[in-house]
């Protein structure tokens, strides 16, 4: 990642939200189908499509996948005119394919935007993560330390006692030991069964319920919420998990020296970084598509991290074919 301090056109945030809002329309058509699939491909589609009008230089280093498994938004992938800035893109066509089958919440499609060399190339593996809100003291929460000191930690700094923190942690097998720990420490758990994006920028809101993001998800998607953070505000830790050979070789090809490396929010977005979110389906961030009155409604966020801004687009769309 490169240090440079060029901003990023203020206007792209904008234009980043309309390519999250077309992604999430065309793929709100297979929610309730039960076709995973379907729904991701639509996603993916609709996201390709309206990126490549933005006139950005654009590389894709958070994607779908390899550059041998087209459709997808792979890996170095370009995107946009070529006629603009260099940038960054991470994305998350459909964060949730699996809530949008089910119609459960919490289902979005997500993307960031940096400087060309300001986001963490992170492989396609698992990633140990934790996060929390804005407004704490810097290095509240660690990584290395145990499930109990980071509750009493935040508990502390929050001035009530640990059975008032909520742990948001993904309901898998991997996790019964951490959801054991912070339960005995005398914290409560929400288990959420997919889209961890969410999971992280729900300690963002106090509304939510949840305080502390704990456990293991994709690297890609802790980037995603990386950069969230980097504009809404809170702390991140993130570890990349390289069990086997070939995840460290993908790894090391992508300029990851140290394996066992601790990163931090700022190491994995860094320089000016936007952020568009669009529920698919009702969630703790935001609402999903709704089709009524001859349209649809969409409820988008768009964060910039150089102002700290943070918009909330609640739009009606009545011509929905142009969308699809």
């Amino acid at each position: 990642m490169s240090g440079k301090t060029t901003k990023l056109n203020r206007m792209l945030a904008l234009e980043m939200g309309r390519v999250t809002e077309r992604a999430a329309v065309c793929s709100s058509l297979w929610v309730g189908r039960g076709d995973e699939k379907s729904a991701d491909q639509a996603a993916v589609d609709a996201m390709r499509k309206e990126l490549n009008v933005l006139d950005i230089d654009g590389t894709v280093v958070i994607g779908e996948g390899e550059r041998d498994e087209a459709p997808m938004l792979y890996i170095g992938e370009k995107v946009g005119t070529g006629k603009g800035p260099k940038v960054d893109i991470a994305l998350d066509p459909l964060e949730g394919t699996t809530l949008t089958a089910k119609a459960m919440p919490n289902a979005m499609t997500v993307l960031a935007a940096a400087q060309g060399g300001t986001l963490l190339n992170a492989p396609d593996c698992y990633m140990d993560k934790i996060a929390i809100g804005g407004g704490y003291p810097a290095g509240l929460v660690d990584l290395d330390a145990t499930p109990a000191e980071n509750l009493e930690a935040l508990a502390k700094a929050r001035k009530v006692g640990v059975a008032q923190i909520t742990a948001c942690i993904l309901d898998r097998p991997r996790h019964a030991d951490l959801i054991r720990a912070v339960r005995e420490a005398g914290a409560r758990v929400t288990l959420i069964t997919d889209g961890d994006i969410a999971g992280v920028i729900a300690t963002t809101d106090h509304e939510t319920g949840i305080d502390i993001y704990m456990g293991v998800g994709g690297a890609p998607e802790g980037v995603l919420a990386a950069a969230a953070l980097r504009c809404i505000g809170g702390q991140m830790q993130g570890r990349l998990i390289t069990n086997v050979e070939e995840q460290k070789t993908r790894a090391a090809s992508m300029g990851v020296k140290d394996f066992n490396k601790k990163f931090d929010m700022s190491e994995m977005a860094s320089g000016d970084v936007i952020f568009a979110a669009t529920g698919v389906t009702d969630g703790w961030l935001l609402d999903g598509i709704h089709h009524e009155r001859g349209g649809v409604t969409t409820n988008t966020i768009v964060m910039r991290s150089a102002t700290g801004t943070v918009r909330r687009l609640n739009s009606f769309h009545s011509a929905i074919e142009k969308f699809t």
